[in-house]
């Protein structure tokens, strides 16, 4: 007699996230528009200040409880994910094709960044009463290569899972994982306690996960009634501009990628994913929404040991977002203070940015770090950043969408990888 098993209960998470985030923008809105329409504009400060005093600290919770699970996840998934692929060979295969991959989709997602922007250049309004000799805007100063790579190799093991700075975090889970695979059978209980440790971490991030809804309707609701009249002002084009570039890459490199490379159905994966690209819209933090896309991911097929390892690296190092986000800002930037960019100049811009994007990964606020990089490259004041430095905030909601997004398409062509090597493997032994 066949027995049929039972269908897996399909999540309404994604809805409840997408419910949440449109009524926090409704909530915002309101905020924002209720004063105007009872005529009672003295009304207008405390009702943004409920959003910032009463609805924010909610999300801020919520996002407390997601950074305090990213140096766990991260280490130890990563450790888990290296023991489990078995084979330090296998780990240094699946890095380098990582590496590539990311390296690859950064350096597109700037020239797809540069040409939309062209397209839109002269159309960009003056900003009206800026002076450009008067801006001021003092950027952090950038690392040397050097000390981003010197600082990948901790001196202490403590400190970087205090100050959860992940490019030596991760050296720490790679180095642990490669000495258990080197050590074998003697180190069984070792294996088994981070097998564990890596279960409990994920239990506990699936509590987190289910009040996702309500993090994300506090925090949007303050987002909008915060930065809704900026929404509207003279920088809106170059938002726009941002947005329709970052979509492109999202739908094109992205979608091809799922298609050809992966052979999955992009439709699938762009709906498998919405929770945790809603997530990173909200938060704009690629480490902060890493638990959520580490288990969307899984939902779509992709291998726990593969994601638990190339998920947290992507988090660190692939910036596709912002890549795009520092291509559209330069020749913006560029154009107020009366600037044509060269083809060099533009040249300059996808190599700065693609180097940027790793030699900055570990440090706080690397957006606007690397665009002055960038900017400095090729000419422009960098100065001119304080012109978009007020709606940077919803440049980075979209930018961090594409990240973790683009970090999910490498787990699952990884996973696709291997999975036909360990297919043709097992044929050949037949």
């Amino acid at each position: 007699m066949e027995t049929t098993q039972p269908k897996k209960k399909r999540s309404l998470l994604p809805l409840w996230i997408l419910i949440g985030m449109f009524a926090g923008i409704l909530v915002g809105l309101l905020c924002l528009w209720l004063p105007n329409w009872f005529n009672h504009p003295e009304w207008k400060e405390p009702m943004v200040n409920f959003t910032t005093n009463w609805l924010k600290p909610i999300g801020d919770i919520y996002i407390n409880l997601l950074k305090f699970l990213i140096v766990p996840v991260v280490l130890i998934s990563i450790t888990a994910g290296v023991i489990s692929l078995g084979d330090l060979k296998k780990v240094g295969s699946i890095g380098i094709k990582t590496f590539l991959y990311y390296l690859c989709t950064t350096a597109i997602a700037v020239v797809v960044g540069l040409v939309i922007v062209n397209f839109f250049k002269g159309s960009f309004p003056a900003l009206p009463g800026a002076n450009l000799t008067e801006l001021e805007y003092q950027a952090k100063e950038a690392p040397k290569v050097m000390d981003v790579i010197k600082g990948i190799f901790p001196d202490n093991a403590l400190k970087p899972l205090v100050n959860a700075d992940m490019l030596p975090v991760i050296c720490i889970a790679i180095f642990l994982g490669a000495g258990i695979l080197a050590v074998g059978k003697k180190a069984d209980p070792i294996t088994n306690l981070v097998n564990a440790a890596n279960e409990v971490v994920i239990k506990i991030l699936m509590m987190i996960i289910k009040i996702t809804p309500i993090g994300v309707f506090c925090l949007m609701a303050n987002v909008v009634a915060v930065n809704g009249p900026m929404i509207i002002g003279s920088l809106a084009l170059v938002i726009g501009v941002a947005y329709l570039a970052y979509l492109v890459h999202i739908i094109v490199v992205y979608g091809l990628s799922m298609q050809f490379l992966s052979r999955m159905n992009p439709f699938k994966f762009f709906r498998g994913m919405m929770p945790a690209m809603i997530t990173a819209f909200t938060t704009t933090s690629s480490n902060a929404t890493l638990p959520v896309n580490l288990e969307c991911c899984t939902e779509l097929g992709a291998d726990k040991g593969v994601t638990s390892f190339v998920l947290p690296l992507g988090a660190t190092i692939n910036m596709d977002g912002t890549a795009i986000y520092q291509a559209v800002a330069a020749v913006f930037i560029a154009s107020c203070y009366g600037m044509n960019l060269t083809f060099g100049q533009m040249a300059q811009i996808v190599l700065t940015a693609v180097l940027a994007s790793i030699g900055t990964a570990g440090v706080s606020g690397a957006g606007p770090i690397m665009l002055a990089m960038v900017l400095a490259q090729i000419g422009v004041p960098v100065e001119g950043i304080a012109l978009i430095i007020g709606v940077d905030k919803i440049f980075d909601m979209g930018r961090t969408t594409l990240n973790i997004t683009g970090d999910a398409t490498c787990a699952i062509w990884i996973s696709r990888l291997e999975q036909r090597k360990a297919a043709k493997k097992a044929v050949k032994q037949l």
